[in-house]
């Protein structure tokens, strides 16, 4: 091997060479749109099968290695020439079609930016490692498909994910490989003067270089930034080396690359979003470089630059834990920052606290969530019971609010159906219903028409998928049992042993603690007692890969394996090394059961549960991230009824005897209970309606088009409305909140009356009157409010909702009168809190940290409500 270091080398490059009628599948190739198009992907399997797996499905890499005779066969094939034109029209009208927003927001007109550190949109292109990437590249073919104006932007990873084996003790192990970037559908980005676009950020001592490469996803472009650069010194170069590679400064180097390098690549290119979406805290450090940007450009303070820049950023956060966070030392954000800071107008100190829930304690770590709540209008979490969850973690930036005004909402995550239906369901859904369900993206309806699909189509497309998925496991387990030390026909003995026909659950996910991979080896004996019924037989595929650093999450894996080899009948336990998206698409095509154990609230959304759902695989799982919103009893199983539980060792004792009780009394005799013509009609009943109401609600059509109403589409409105006139009204906010904040600590509320203290009628109202003392503060910039609900025993107001009261008149000396009355439409016993809150029509919607204040008083006011009245509510 000759390495630049012993001689000078010139690089040039090796295009595929086709013949002319061919050209166009070069074209096809290197847009992404054909990962979900099963005609498309048709034309490189049809050219050479063989060449087409071990290229893993790349085409581009394909189309350079295919034998000559075999190109120029096809050239002359007017029947493969006549597919490959109809799929190259597809493609254009896929680019020209009118999308979503024109259709339904004609006077709108924006480009979005959407920053993920991970996008999972082919197998071939490694730079995802699971469901965050998945989810984002399922986010941009939805985008393409409802014609989004959007970009993505992430990181070219040159070996990726790392690949998982596992050695003769079970343990994960992990190589890196290298990616061919010259082989893949991913082309460099280049200037007017020919050369590859590249933007810089300062490192410690040193300026970092970045590359911008493009991938085609359909009408999406997403760049990739790269700093595998001659000009950079090695050290750097290996910075977008590995995804999730590395140790803590690493990352922070990678977060400034994405989020830093991001913003000034789209920039370079003369992109100029007006709404950047940060999926997940990892591209954070995109806010600060958009507010030093405003400031160097117009020459505004920090405060003024990011109420424009908060207006148009969004936060979505996948993560239900705080230990999940990126989180970085005091003294590492100094080290980087330090010479980034006064760009900012603002001081070390100043940066830092953007960083800390408690703005005042610096002994925080800076949480790279913080600093993107604290710079976004805009935050939701991926599933409504997470958008709970993710209120209560960090309920603290907002002190005083009630944990359900916490400004973070939830748009439920969804999956590209078109990418995760297989074909073979593809074509029976498009003779039965018509291909309305994927021309018209945004219209669910045609989904309802599964119901009609005949019982005996829908199972053998079923039981025919489960048979693909066993042929092809018993391949990849021969493979890996004999790379393990196995002979080969003892490997093939074990490959056997897994059955076609038999009720086959699938278990595939990261492989941390928390998702309790081991949850059904608890009691073993009872185990052993389903695997081996002999009448009803039962078989389980497990695939998944723990971060190399996790050292619990692989002595999960491990337990399986050893499971799996000491027990008589572990060979109905398989393990399949390196879960990647091709493994996946096997799984939750041809499993019957996707079973998920995660501790409740702990797994944000969970979305390989959907990719099973819409292929009518019956999910088994605790009531977590989607499945708590999704679940009934006609469409799959629950563990549990979403209990907690403060003893883990009994949360899993119980949990996993409900989950041996589901399928010893439910899952296992429904399956095989069977009609005349061996087919269980009750559970290809629950196939369908899985598919027919699951498959609308959980996919990535609906999700974008959540994203766009409810954030893209209020963030740009609200962006342009405080950049009118020079961003004038940001400027004005600024100063607002500012005075607000100089006069808050002198705010009063003196004196409360609720009129007569008798008990309610239901439906009578409750008159209140508030004086308050506003200290130079004008009525219209705050809002004075009744916050009202049931009260618990504990004396804390529940379901509470707060109700503006009115000005009533000026008293003079800065004081002033506010007057209401409260409906009652329940009875029982109901509290009363007051409080002051800003106004102002910039700061409706908006929660400023900091700027609320109570009635003094630690119990609130209450009243009862005539119990003899709940006759007359109904």
């Amino acid at each position: 091997m000759l390495s630049p270091e012993d001689a000078r080398i010139r690089s040039f490059k090796v295009v595929p060479s086709l013949p002319e009628p061919l050209k166009p599948l070069l074209r096809i190739a290197n847009n992404l749109w054909w990962t979900w198009h099963p005609e498309a992907v048709e034309l490189f399997y049809r050219l050479d099968r063989r060449l087409w797996q071990v290229s893993k499905h790349n085409p581009v890499w394909m189309l350079g290695n295919c034998p000559q005779e075999v190109l120029d066969s096809a050239a002359r094939d007017d029947g493969y020439l006549s597919s490959m034109h109809r799929v190259l029209e597809n493609l254009e009208r896929h680019e020209t079609r009118a999308g979503f927003l024109q259709r339904n927001h004609p006077d709108e007109d924006f480009t979005i930016a959407y920053f993920c550190a991970e996008f999972g949109l082919t197998e071939c292109l490694q730079v995802y490692s699971g469901g965050l990437g998945i989810l984002a590249g399922d986010h941009l073919k939805s985008a393409a498909a409802l014609g989004l104006p959007l970009v993505g932007v992430g990181l070219l990873y040159r070996h990726g994910y790392f690949q998982q084996y596992l050695n003769a003790d079970g343990w994960q192990q992990e190589y890196y490989p290298d990616l061919d970037f010259e082989n893949l559908p991913v082309d460099p980005v280049v200037g007017e003067d020919g050369e590859q676009v590249k933007v810089s950020v300062t490192l410690p001592g040193r300026e970092l270089a970045i590359a911008v490469w493009k991938v085609k996803v359909g009408r999406i472009d997403l760049y990739l930034l790269d700093t595998n650069l001659p000009e950079n010194d090695e050290a750097d170069r290996a910075i977008t080396g590995q995804l999730y590679g590395g140790d803590m400064e690493t990352r922070i180097k990678q977060e400034l690359v994405l989020g830093v390098g991001g913003v000034r690549a789209l920039e370079a290119m003369g992109i100029e979003p007006d709404v950047f979406h940060m999926n997940e805290g990892h591209s954070a450090f995109l806010a600060l470089e958009r507010i030093r940007r405003l400031i160097e450009q117009r020459n505004l303070s920090f405060d003024e630059a990011r109420q424009y820049a908060a207006a148009g950023n969004v936060f979505t956060t996948h993560t239900p834990v705080p230990a999940g966070i990126d989180r970085f030392p005091t003294d590492m954000i100094e080290r980087y920052f330090n010479h980034y800071h006064p760009t900012l107008r603002l001081d070390m100190e100043g940066l830092l606290a953007l960083g800390r829930e408690n703005v005042y304690n610096k002994d925080e770590f800076f949480s790279m969530a913080v600093l993107a709540i604290r710079t976004s209008d805009w935050a939701n979490g991926v599933s409504r019971l997470h958008g709970n969850v993710s209120r209560g973690m960090w309920k603290n930036i907002w002190q005083g609010v009630p944990e359900t005004e916490v400004p973070i909402t939830h748009v439920t995550n969804g999956v590209h159906a078109r990418s995760w239906l297989s074909a073979d369901l593809t074509y029976l859904l498009n003779r039965y219903i018509g291909d309305r369900w994927y021309r018209d993206p945004a219209d669910q309806s045609p989904w309802q028409t599964v119901m009609e699909l005949p019982d005996e189509e829908l199972w053998r497309v079923h039981e025919l998928r489960r048979q693909r998925l066993i042929v092809w496991a018993r391949r990849r387990l021969v493979d890996q049992l004999e790379a393990r030390g196995r002979s080969a026909d003892e490997a093939r003995e074990i490959a056997d042993d897994l059955s076609p026909t038999a009720l086959t659950v699938g278990f595939a996910r990261r492989f941390a603690t928390y998702k309790r991979g081991n949850l059904i080896l608890r009691d073993a004996d009872r185990f052993l007692r389903l695997l081996n019924d002999a009448d009803r037989p039962i078989q389980f595929l497990i695939a998944g890969k723990a971060h190399p650093a996790d050292g619990g999450g692989k002595d999960l894996i491990r337990q399986i394996t050893h499971f799996a080899r000491e027990s008589k009948a572990g060979h109905k336990l398989v393990f399949l090394e390196n879960y990647d998206i091709h493994v996946a698409r096997y799984l939750v095509q041809g499993c019957d059961v996707w079973l998920n154990t995660p501790r409740r609230g702990m797994e944000a959304s969970g979305t390989s549960g959907m990719k099973a759902a819409i292929n009518g695989v019956l999910n088994c799982s605790i009531l977590d991230g989607w499945w708590d919103e999704a679940f009934e009893n006609d469409l799959g199983w629950a563990i549990g009824r979403g209990e907690h539980y403060a003893n883990y060792d009994q949360q899993d004792e119980i949990e996993s005897q409900a989950l041996y009780d589901l399928f010893e009394d439910q899952i296992v005799p429904l399956f095989y209970d069977r009609d005349e013509h061996n087919i269980p009609r009750g559970w290809v009943t629950r196939m369908k309606k899985c598919i027919a109401k699951l498959a609308p609600a959980f996919n990535t059509n609906r999700m974008v088009r959540d994203y766009a109403e409810q954030l893209y589409v209020p963030a740009a409105q609200r962006a342009r409305k405080l950049g009118a006139n020079d961003l004038q009204p940001a400027v004005e906010l600024a100063h607002q909140v500012d005075r607000l904040r100089g006069a808050w600590g002198n705010l009063a509320i003196e004196h409360v009356s609720t009129g007569s203290s008798q008990p309610l009628n239901v439906h009578e109202t409750l008159p209140v009157t508030v004086v308050a003392a506003m200290n130079g503060l004008n009525p219209d910039e705050l809002r004075v409010q009744v916050y009202t609900g049931p009260l618990d025993n504990d004396g804390r107001i529940t379901d509470g909702r707060a109700t503006d009261l009115t000005h009533d008149a000026d008293l003079g000396d800065g004081r002033h009168r506010f007057t209401g009355a409260i409906p009652t439409h329940t009875s029982g016993k109901h509290g009363l809190a007051v409080r002051i809150v800003p106004g102002g029509d910039m700061l409706e919607g908006v929660v400023e940290p900091g700027l609320i204040l109570w009635e003094s008083s630690a119990k609130p006011k209450s009243k009862k409500v005539k119990r003899e009245a709940v006759a007359a509510t109904g």
